[in-house]
């Protein structure tokens, strides 16, 4: 008996990115398509296997028995091939070190710095990876990540700790409602509409925790998938979103930010990590030069 054919490739490659992010819209922007060409391509592919892979769960997906399974079959597939196209372009790229970093990071943070780091690391090459939904503990395609995290690290990872997170609430000085909240105390702020982000769901919850406030109490505004995109609307005046220290610092210092309550520690880590059995020099190097970058923009 011959083999059933396979699925098309794109409603499998949309299926897979909404399986792994547990949401249609992220599957989307990850897809650079829109969220109902996702969905229809989910609907085709349910149609075909004849079998329901979804569940609506609140305002996400929860997958099906049937779902779990092609997932963890997909999931590895794409990993498979994606690691086989990254080595296939590092033997064509000059030795290029692949380094994956969160969207937020990569646009605020790193491309930044970029010629600085050719100047001061000429040696290394990198080739820069948006990663979004987290990171797999494999690290497929990667020679290495730069993110900001809690431990303990997967076993599988050496990793290479750069500075503690630092967090506050961060607002424009075009913000209407800015003048009632110069010299407030932080409660202040339990009666404006927060800025937040889906990426980022405890952060205003466990920045409340840290100064006393109740969480229940807090109002939240506009909502954004992205630390990027919630930045973005703080610098545009939109109103008090939070963020780490290190990604607004050309922001304060330039006076598109400010941060009336300063910043506080939290659990969080920045780090390089890198799969243990990588052995690559260059992931020290730029190690310790990423630590130096860190400690000047805190």
């Amino acid at each position: 008996m011959a083999a059933p054919a396979l699925p098309p490739l794109n409603a499998l490659r949309a299926f897979e990115a909404a399986a792994r992010l547990g949401s249609l819209s992220r599957a989307a922007i990850e897809l650079h398509v829109t969220h109902g060409a996702v969905s229809r391509q989910i609907k085709l592919l349910e149609d075909d296997l004849g079998l329901a892979l979804f569940t609506r769960a609140g305002r996400g997906l929860r997958l099906t028995r049937a779902g779990e399974q092609l997932q963890e079959a997909a999931g590895a597939a794409f990993a498979r091939i994606q690691g086989a196209v990254a080595e296939l372009h590092r033997g064509t790229a000059a030795a290029a070190l692949v380094l994956g970093c969160p969207g937020s990071v990569l646009a605020r943070w790193m491309i930044p710095r970029l010629e600085r780091l050719a100047r001061d690391l000429p040696q290394l090459t990198l080739h820069l990876s948006a990663q979004e939904g987290g990171f797999d503990p494999q690290l497929p395609g990667l020679d290495a990540a730069l993110l900001l995290g809690k431990r303990p690290w997967p076993a599988d990872w050496q990793a290479h700790e750069l500075a503690g997170e630092r967090i506050g609430p961060v607002v424009s000085p075009r913000y209407a409602g800015l003048a009632s909240l110069r010299q407030a105390p932080a409660a202040a702020l339990l009666d404006e509409p927060l800025l937040h982000t889906a990426s980022r769901p405890q952060a205003w919850p466990d920045w409340a925790r840290r100064h006393g406030l109740d969480p229940g109490s807090l109002r939240y505004g506009t909502g954004f998938d992205h630390l990027y995109y919630l930045l973005e609307a703080a610098v545009a005046g939109m109103g008090v979103a939070i963020a780490p220290q290190q990604l607004v610092s050309a922001d304060l210092a330039a006076g598109r930010l400010l941060a009336p309550w300063g910043f506080a520690g939290t659990d969080g880590v920045w780090a390089l990590c890198a799969p243990k059995r990588a052995g690559d020099p260059r992931i020290g190097l730029l190690a310790g030069w990423l630590r130096r970058e860190l400690a000047e923009a805190s």
